[in-house]
């Protein structure tokens, strides 16, 4: 955008040896703010499907016996477990099947 911006300024405004220190100026600047924002936009990758749920910590709010729900980030979740797990109680997210999330119940240490 500032290219351009320099090459209306050339063509309409300024004098001819500044219109194109003008332009060559606005090319260098476009170039280096397209790597930097490139090389910033690659700086992690973005965590998204349902893969990124395994590992983590949700908390029961209606007990898993062995259905029931749990809260992940403000989001209730359907869930099963291979035991009884009560309301309040945290568990692990060991598999994600459709839209129900297999847990176990966590150990804390």
């Amino acid at each position: 955008m500032l290219t351009i911006v320099a090459v209306i300024l050339a063509l309409t405004v300024l004098p001819s040896p500044w219109g194109i220190v003008a332009v060559a100026g606005a090319a260098a600047i476009d170039v280096v703010e397209i790597g930097f924002f490139a090389r910033w936009s690659k700086r992690r990758r973005a965590t998204v499907g349902a893969e990124t749920l395994v590992g983590r910590t949700a908390v029961v709010v209606r007990a898993l016996s062995p259905h029931g729900q749990v809260q992940l980030d403000g989001e209730i979740w359907e869930a099963r477990a291979g035991e009884n797990v009560p309301p309040g109680a945290e568990v692990t997210i060991t598999a994600v099947d459709g839209l129900v999330l297999d847990v176990t119940p966590s150990t804390h240490t």
